[in-house]
């Protein structure tokens, strides 16, 4: 993709998803979610020891903003990262913002 094949709508959606994640709590829930991993809301509230309704706000923002997708299996919702490409954005954005 090129500079000029970008839109504002993109840029706009890929902003507010970086937006989303620039958050020292949500980055931490995003590291549990690496590598395919699928996780409930109890799973990621005992990993972090924060309050399970402090969990789900933040996997909610995360959600909405599409950086996260969930899947209900049986009593439990399983969240886990929707683009297996967010790993590249994420080191896109630290070679990018690397001082030299």
């Amino acid at each position: 993709m090129k500079i000029k094949d970008l839109d504002t709508e993109m840029l706009e959606r890929a902003a507010s998803m970086l937006k989303a994640i620039a958050h020292p709590m949500r980055i931490a829930i995003l590291n549990h979610l690496e590598e395919g991993k699928k996780l409930t809301v109890t799973e990621i509230h005992n990993l972090l020891n924060i309050e399970q309704s402090t969990t789900s706000h933040h996997l909610g923002i995360l959600k909405d903003k599409g950086v996260l997708a969930s899947k209900r299996e049986g009593k439990n919702t399983y969240y886990f990262l929707k683009h297996n490409s967010l790993k590249n954005i994420v080191e896109c954005v630290s070679k990018c913002t690397i001082n030299k």
